[in-house]
């Protein structure tokens, strides 16, 4: 069993490194202190092609997998955390429904635009008052004449305030408590500001990428504009959760890697009573007990995304692998933080600002009790508890 990463693989993180260390500290701190949504950076990556790294080759990209998806994306986290991260994650996996579903014409409409980078999407799926429990979405849409018109509220959007595309799953029949998952539409249609209202959330991190809550009145959808068909809209919606769950997971192995390479740096120059603090097992036992944890869960998420590229059961792994990530990573930015003692709780030393968007990881795309409720029933058998 080989756990190397191949000559290709090298050669991407090699490449992808040099194109993107021109954005140093000072860039992110400047991001996040002013809310300073990183264009450069974004256009950057647009135009080196790596928007398209998982996208067939016909539109474009590159018709890499979800292994190569996931260590860039660890890379891109490393680099400028969640920041980073999330200015371009739904792009990475949000038109995965599209490259599955959508037909030829619309592949070719859409594609092209969200690899280059003229395209900017948003996912709306969750909605103020149905949390995770999706199959309740109340979001509807209603044909009328030659188009759908939706009206409703959707939650925790980001990088609505810059989209020009949504995706947006909605209710285009009543529930069927029978078959909850059915009756459930996706749709990618033109962002219209006019009929939708992007209201900005103030948050705890991150605050360079917009989150938002949207208020949806009688926005006008051609029917052309519909992925695949009517009522399959959350079958669609599972294919791209385990490739989320991984990227997730890889952009919280990202965040804790540069938090703990931070923590050892500070720890190898820091002197206090005439010695290293690095010297003191007190200091050097919780981080290498964070390395080790790093390995480990570097391996899951690797193995996960090997399975899903293999179009293999990934389900529990993805999971495991997003939980085991966010816990590891909550656990290593606050000991970063303690290993630079006071100066943790400083601005400039970019270890706060980490703390901070781990939690992004540990609270989304599901919670961790949902992530261990999942490998409960998936992978020990055992009766579904929700």
């Amino acid at each position: 069993m080989d756990f190397s990463l191949t000559d290709e693989q090298n050669d991407l993180l090699n490449s992808l490194s040099n194109t993107i260390n021109i954005f140093d500290d000072n860039y992110w701190l400047e991001c996040d202190c002013n809310a300073k949504y990183p264009d450069e950076f974004v256009n950057t990556i647009a135009k080196g092609g790596w928007l398209g790294i998982a996208m067939p080759h016909e539109y474009g990209g590159s018709n890499l997998g979800i292994t190569e998806s996931a260590l860039m994306m660890m890379l891109i986290a490393e680099k400028g955390g969640m920041t980073a991260a999330s200015s371009i994650h739904m792009n990475i996996f949000g038109p995965s429904a599209i490259v599955k579903f959508a037909s030829k014409k619309q592949k070719d409409m859409w594609l092209p635009n969200i690899i280059n980078g003229q395209t900017k999407m948003c996912f709306a799926i969750t909605e103020p008052d149905t949390g995770l429990d999706t199959t309740r979405l109340k979001t509807k849409a209603v044909k009328n004449k030659d188009h759908y018109l939706i009206n409703g509220r959707k939650i925790w959007t980001s990088t609505a305030q810059i989209a020009n595309k949504i995706m947006i799953i909605v209710r285009t029949s009543e529930r069927n408590e029978k078959k909850p998952t059915e009756g459930l539409s996706l749709f990618y249609t033109n962002f219209d500001r006019d009929n939708i209202e992007a209201k900005i959330i103030d948050k705890m991190g991150r605050a360079a990428v917009d989150t938002n809550e949207l208020f949806i009145d009688n926005l006008e959808v051609p029917f052309e504009d519909i992925i695949g068909e009517e009522g399959k809209g959350f079958s669609y919606l599972i294919h791209s959760l385990n490739p989320e769950r991984i990227l997730v997971a890889a952009e919280a192995y990202g965040i804790a890697k540069n938090a703990l390479d931070r923590a050892i740096s500070y720890a190898n120059e820091r002197v206090v009573f005439n010695r290293k603090i690095g010297k003191n097992q007190s200091i050097q036992h919780p981080l290498a007990d964070a390395w080790a944890k790093l390995e480990s869960v570097k391996l899951l998420i690797l193995k996960a995304a090997s399975l899903c590229d293999k179009d293999l059961q990934c389900g529990a792994e993805s999971n495991a692998a997003k939980y085991l990530a966010a816990e590891y990573g909550m656990e290593i930015c606050k000991q970063a933080i303690a290993t630079h003692g006071g100066m943790g709780y400083a601005k400039e030393y970019h270890v706060e600002r980490l703390f901070r968007e781990m939690m992004i990881p540990y609270i989304a795309p599901i919670s961790q009790q949902l992530a261990l409720s999942y490998i409960a029933e998936k992978a020990l058998g055992l009766e579904k508890s929700y």
